[in-house]
């Protein structure tokens, strides 16, 4: 099976179209689960260490830089290797990383309100779901909006780490409003591409691996856009 161009599934061999439909719409909603249930341990992780006061203990130690670094050191293992994974293998290493993520933004429960958190997540979520469900449904190509995100993208990394030194609010205000912008724009081309993607398989390890990546993707963006949002109608404690 493959994706044409006029955005109708070509069928390899005599499977029947509703079967694809089916298959795509299984596979898409496995992703969500998947992306659904790194969020929830992530938020579950991020509060009890804020909770108990563990984040406060190794907030100021090296243990920080190994926690706010792990992540990303995470992200490049599992995706560079991710072909030489067993599908058990990626999900485990996507369970730790959304686990290492909420132990690094644990720190959000001691700057913002309990409440206004919780109001910035379901924002969110309403933002993710209609723009993800606009990049499943429409017909319109976004990969021409894909060069113009990552630049989007790279510039929101480099402000970021030039902040870190100069820490202008101003910059701030700017990387928030880009920033939101750029994660918006990359759940609906995530979405599509996710989508685009998707093939007929006879190995259930491939099938796996694939749903694995793809909800960390997504669940990079439902991270980011909240981060962003968070700056704007966060709350902070007094």
């Amino acid at each position: 099976m493959a994706y044409d161009p006029g955005n109708r599934w070509a069928i390899r061999g005599a499977v029947p179209q509703v079967d694809i439909d089916v298959g795509l719409r299984q596979y898409m909603l496995q992703i969500y689960n998947y992306m659904a249930s790194g969020l929830a341990l992530t938020g579950i992780v991020a509060y009890v260490a804020a909770a108990s006061g563990f984040y406060y203990h190794i907030a100021g130690t090296p243990l920080m830089w190994i926690v706010m670094l792990a992540p990303l050191g995470l992200v490049f293992w599992l995706s560079a290797g991710i072909g030489r994974m067993q599908a058990s293998t990626a999900q485990l290493l996507f369970w730790v990383y959304a686990g290492l993520m909420g132990l690094s933004l644990a720190g959000i429960f001691l700057v913002f309100t309990g409440a206004s958190i919780a109001r910035v997540f379901f924002i969110t979520a309403g933002t993710f779901a209609a723009m993800s469900l606009y990049g499943y449904t429409t017909r319109r190509d976004l990969t021409q909006f894909g060069s113009f995100l990552f630049m989007g993208l790279i510039g929101i990394v480099i402000a970021s780490l030039v902040n870190m030194f100069i820490a202008s609010s101003a910059l701030q205000f700017a990387i928030s409003v880009i920033g939101v912008m750029v994660f918006v724009g990359l759940t609906a081309f995530d979405t599509q591409q996710i989508k685009e993607m998707y093939v007929a398989y006879d190995d259930g390890q491939i099938a796996g691996k694939k749903a694995v990546m793809g909800a960390l993707r997504l669940y990079l963006d439902f991270i980011n856009l909240f981060l962003m949002l968070l700056q704007f109608f966060g709350q902070r404690r007094d």
